[in-house]
């Protein structure tokens, strides 16, 4: 019988903790470090070990996964003081599930590489419904034979896992992910706020447009939603502006223009100065419905 390797996991929020969680069921030991140490003291009643630095965590595992906000939580967590790079040792291997830059993901990597320790970027879509079923997107970059050595691992995790190419591409394939469900959102808010000024119902143009080409997986999501004024968060406003943020600053690298993506994140940026930061990222609606003096329901 195979062992199967040590893992170590840095991250206990929304994803990361229904992840971990997961991992543990399928029996992998982990090691798990987070800055909240009640979050790392309910992994330990689950059977995992706490660590008290990332690089603890580095030391005591061959796998190490971050799931971090944005790309300089994991730049400090892996290459900052006590970081991961000064626990792992040659032929270990480092997986990033985290949403970030990917230029930073290509620099992460290649300070890795020094030390003679693989990197995969394996950002994932899917939310947290995704992440406590094991059933999330996830997209994964870097060296094909690291991927496959790892599958085991995603396969835990989600369901749609893709081979996407070389170190960043996972990111860069994230990014695509995310530009599409910001605009789709937006469009939908924008429509069924419309809609409501009409006096029409939420539910009934959702039944009456879901099977044709406005049909999408957003809509299947976020307009219950809307009809039960639930914007506890899935995924957050302001994780999604971030990840809009990163979208636009590779695209201005690779001089491509995103002028839909630029409007939505101007929304998502009054939503947030306003406090909704923290809501679900669906309460875009309430942005349309303010300008309306409208209710979508």
């Amino acid at each position: 019988m195979t062992t199967k390797p040590v893992i170590g996991f840095i991250g206990l929020g929304i994803m990361g903790k229904p992840m971990s969680h997961n991992l543990l069921q399928a029996g992998y030991p982990l090691v798990v470090y987070t800055r909240t140490k009640t979050k790392i003291a309910e992994m330990v009643k689950e059977g995992a070990q706490g660590a008290t630095t990332p690089r603890e965590v580095g030391e005591k595992s061959k796998i190490v996964i971050t799931m971090l906000p944005d790309s300089p939580q994991v730049e400090e967590v892996i290459l900052g003081e006590n970081g991961v790079l000064e626990g792992v040792d040659k032929g270990e291997i480092v997986i990033d599930m985290s949403s970030i830059d990917p230029f930073s993901t290509k620099q992460i990597g290649e300070a890795l590489s020094l030390k003679g320790v693989e990197m995969l970027d394996a950002p994932v879509s899917g939310g947290e419904e995704g992440a406590i079923k094991g059933e999330l997107s996830i997209m994964v970059g870097g060296k094909r034979e690291i991927f496959d050595k790892c599958l085991p691992i995603f396969q835990v995790l989600g369901k749609n896992i893709t081979y996407t190419g070389e170190l960043g591409s996972g990111e860069m394939t994230k990014l695509v992910n995310q530009i599409i469900v910001a605009v789709n959102l937006a469009a939908l808010c924008e429509a069924f706020t419309l809609g409501a000024k009409a006096g029409l119902k939420a539910e009934t143009i959702y039944q009456a447009i879901r099977g044709g080409m406005a049909g999408s997986k957003v809509m299947d999501m976020k307009v219950p939603r809307f009809e039960e004024r639930n914007f506890t968060p899935g995924f957050k406003i302001d994780l999604h502006l971030k990840d809009l943020k990163n979208a636009l600053s590779t695209a201005r690298e690779m001089r491509v223009p995103l002028p839909f993506t630029s409007g939505v994140e101007q929304i998502m940026i009054a939503l947030s100065g306003k406090g909704k930061g923290d809501k679900d990222h669906g309460a875009m609606i309430e942005f349309f419905e303010e300008l309306s003096q409208v209710e979508v329901k």
